[in-house]
């Protein structure tokens, strides 16, 4: 599990999705979970797979996973 607290009490975490291979999956994922609320922003990478996500707390899981799949993605867990 990557999650990560900084100074500020921001969380930081990095999320592994499928699926992703261009610039428009990154612009849907990210879009899909910067609406959870709490998240301030969002950073996908289709060529990695990873999505780093900074929230003011850390985030449910279930949430997450909801966004992903809404955007047409599956979530395979944390980086």
């Amino acid at each position: 599990m990557t999650a990560q607290t900084d100074a500020s009490g921001s969380v930081t975490t990095v999320y592994q999705v499928t699926g992703m291979s261009c610039g428009h999956c990154e612009g849907s994922v990210s879009g899909e979970i910067s609406q959870i609320p709490g998240v301030s922003s969002v950073k996908a990478v289709a060529s990695t797979g990873e999505v780093t996500v900074v929230s003011e707390a850390p985030l449910d899981d279930e949430a997450v996973r909801a966004a992903v799949d809404e955007a047409g993605f599956e979530l395979a867990g944390k980086a």
